[in-house]
This record gives C-alpha cells, sequence and structure tokens, in this order.
C-alpha cells in the first residue's frame, strides 16, 4: 500500500461526487464553450513594449453584443531546436493587470507564461487605477450585475479570458501541450479555482488566497448579504465551491493564516470539496498582495516543476491525528523535512483577526513522524513542515470543539 493510502494524505482530499449531477442541473452555470477551447485571433498592441515578452491583443468574447479584446503579456524561453517548454498561466488579482515582470519571472524558470488583463484595461496608469481598453470587456468585481444575462457578467468574460490565454499559449510551436499549469493571486485564485473544474486541459492549478464558499465567510459576504436576491444570484453562478468538485488536476493552496479576504474556515471548506488532490500551504501572517508575496512562493515553482518538468515532489503529509494533547502526522519524500511546527490559536470570533502562535514541532527523521504539544485552549491547529530549501507544505486544519480544550 502506498504512503497516500496508508496515511490518509490531504493530497487525496475528498471528492464531493453528489454534487456532480446537481452542479449539471444548475441552470445558468458557466461551461467551457468550444470556441474558448480554441486559440482566439490576435492583433498587435501597439505602443507596449517590455524586455523579453511579447505584447498582444487577443479577441475575447462578445460583451453586450459588441467584440472585445483582451491584452496579454507573453513570453518563450530560449530552446534548443525541437525543443519544447512548459507552460503557465498568469492570472492576476484585484487592482492588478497583465504584469510584464511575472511573465518574466516564469520565462526565468523555463517556462513559457502569458497573463492576461481580466477586467477590460491595460497595462498604463497606477495600481487599481489602469486605463481601460476601447475594446475592452466588463470591468472587474462587479456583484450588482449579476441578473443580467450570463454571458455579460465580468465572472463570465474573466474566466473565458483565462481560458483563451490558455488555448492562445498551447498554439505557441514552442510550447509543449501536456504541460501547462494555472496559477493565479487574490481574485485571480478565485478565478483559478473556478478554472480548474472547466478547463481539463490544465495540469494542475496553483490558487493563492483565492477560494470558494464565499457567502460563507470573506471579505464580501457582508456586501453580498446586502445585495439580496442580486447576491444570491452571484453565489449561485459564480461561487467557485461549484466548480472546484468537477476538476481533478492537482492543486496547491498557497495563504496565509490571517488573510483579510478569504479566511482559513472557506479556505478548508475549498480544498475539501476540490476534486483531485490538494497540498497545503499556509505561511503565519502572510502579506497579502503581487510581487513577492502573491508571485514569487518557491512552493509554487516546486510544484510546477514536479508536475510538469519531473522535478522533486514537495513533502507528503498526512491528515493530524490528536490524541490528548499530542497532535502527530506522517510525512513522506525524496528529501527529509528539516523543521517543523505546530501552529495554533486560543481566540475565537473573525478568523482574519485571530492571533496565531507557534510552537516547535519534534521531527522522527526514522519514523518519518512530526508531533507537537498542543496548549490548553487552543481552538484551531495544524503542523507546518519545511524542508532543506525552506518551503513550507501544511497540515489541514483542525477545529477544537470546546468541550476538548
Amino acid at each position: 500500500m502506498t504512503f497516500l493510502a496508508r496515511a490518509g494524505l490531504l493530497t487525496t482530499c475528498l471528492l464531493l461526487a453528489s454534487w456532480g449531477p446537481a452542479i449539471a442541473q444548475t441552470p445558468g452555470l458557466m461551461r467551457a464553450t468550444p470556441e474558448m477551447l480554441v486559440a482566439p485571433g490576435t492583433h498587435p498592441a501597439e505602443g507596449f513594449s517590455a524586455d523579453g515578452v511579447e505584447a498582444v491583443f487577443y479577441n475575447g468574447l462578445p460583451w453586450k453584443g459588441k467584440p472585445t479584446r483582451v491584452f496579454a503579456w507573453i513570453g518563450v524561453p530560449k530552446l534548443q531546436p525541437g525543443e519544447k517548454a512548459p507552460g503557465i498561466v498568469l492570472v492576476h488579482g484585484g487592482g492588478g493587470t497583465a504584469f510584464d515582470s511575472w511573465v518574466r519571472l516564469w520565462v526565468g524558470r523555463g517556462y513559457a507564461a502569458i497573463a492576461m488583463d481580466t477586467c477590460g484595461a491595460v497595462p498604463k496608469g497606477s495600481y487599481g487605477k489602469w486605463e481601460r481598453h476601447d475594446a475592452g470587456g466588463p470591468p472587474g468585481y462587479d456583484f450588482t450585475t449579476s441578473l443580467e444575462p450570463v454571458a455579460d457578467q465580468w465572472p463570465y468574460h474573466a474566466v473565458a479570458d483565462v481560458l483563451l490565454a490558455h488555448s492562445l499559449l498551447r498554439s505557441r510551436p514552442e510550447v509543449d501541450i501536456d504541460r501547462i499549469g494555472v496559477t493565479g493571486i487574490s481574485w485571480g485564485g478565485y478565478l483559478t479555482s473556478i478554472v480548474s473544474g472547466l478547463d481539463d486541459r490544465f495540469k494542475f492549478a496553483a490558487p493563492v488566497y483565492g477560494c470558494g464558499f464565499l457567502g460563507d465567510n470573506s471579505v464580501w459576504k457582508p456586501e453580498l448579504e446586502k445585495l439580496g436576491e442580486r447576491g444570491q444570484r452571484w453565489l449561485a453562478l459564480w461561487d467557485p465551491s461549484h466548480y472546484l468538485p468537477l476538476g481533478k488536476a492537482p492543486k496547491l493552496w498557497v495563504t496565509g493564516t490571517n488573510d483579510f479576504a478569504y479566511p482559513l474556515d472557506s479556505l478548508r471548506k475549498s480544498y475539501r470539496a476540490a476534486g483531485g488532490s490538494s497540498t497545503l500551504c499556509v505561511r503565519l501572517r502572510m502579506p497579502h498582495g503581487h510581487g513577492p508575496a502573491g508571485e514569487n512562493p518557491e512552493e509554487i515553482h516546486a510544484f510546477a516543476d514536479s508536475i510538469l518538468k519531473g522535478g522533486k515532489p514537495l513533502v507528503e503529509v498526512s491528515t493530524v491525528v490528536r490524541d490528548g494533547s499530542t497532535i502527530r502526522a506522517a510525512f513522506a519524500g525524496q528529501d527529509p523535512v528539516a523543521s517543523a511546527q505546530l501552529l495554533y490559536t486560543k481566540a475565537d470570533g473573525s478568523w482574519p483577526d485571530r492571533l496565531w502562535e507557534t510552537a516547535e514541532a519534534r521531527v522522527d527523521q526514522a519514523a518519518r513522524t512530526i508531533d507537537g504539544q498542543l496548549p490548553t485552549g487552543a481552538t484551531a491547529y495544524f503542523l507546518n513542515l519545511v524542508d532543506p530549501q525552506g518551503r513550507v507544505v501544511s497540515t489541514q486544519l483542525r477545529m477544537v470543539e470546546k468541550t476538548d480544550r
């Protein structure tokens, strides 16, 4: 029996199969259409240039009966004759746009990469104030349009933009179509969660911060509740919880203990609902944003390499077992675990506001286990394993019932 089967690894997260038929019958729920799965036409992006990458517009889907164009940066690494590169699709978050630096980051790792703007804008202006394009699609993050035709709403276009970008990247002769993944940050992680259930051409998905169950808990929950029917309709159409069970590709969830937008309880529901395998990287108070915080986690790079380039996989870790105050988990992998920590909180209430603390956990290399002592009064906890390169893999989050504290 494999380690996965023996230890009941988190990376074999439960697929809620019973959701499948219900989702298929949900009126208006988005599906990938044939036009999204073929390479769109492209046009020159005059006036846009950046070192080492190419600027293009590609044809998006019609918005309110009018054709649209989507801006993107594309980069391809230097290759030997006949060689093909793995690929990555990069989905920006709220306030962001297509970032040429993000594309170059992945090109430097040997990947062909594409980053598109999903809000009808171009990378001219400043963060959160990007210039709209005359032929751009709908602006982003608007809950109030949920009663309009589905194909005119922002999430529909944003998801389609990602699928079309994937199709465009696949059309490049330098790209290996069997080795392409997707990662997105914040709202881009939200979109990545949806796309993971709609486009089975992706070999992995790595949402950063973003997840589903936004109506259960998220920074937008009060706004959605105030919108009444419109908020309910938006959640029925666009919450990633409807799409995550459909995807079978492995997923890496990267976030922090106190993320203000996508709290840990909604993340937990998301990875438990997701089809395929899930690996977690939950860092203590990880900051929220683009740049080094959301784009550069080395765990994403290692995860991509392990799936698309035959690299060493991240450490595999089992679910946590609690025996009194002792918290224990098993691990497996090609490298030893350099260190481990028990992360816990004694607080209740708002997840972003909880104080998280750490305690050292003991690593038994021979037995391939880690264990720590849970302090009295803890309300939730998980273990973090750190490999020799400093990369973090987390166990699933566990709650403590009041009677057990």
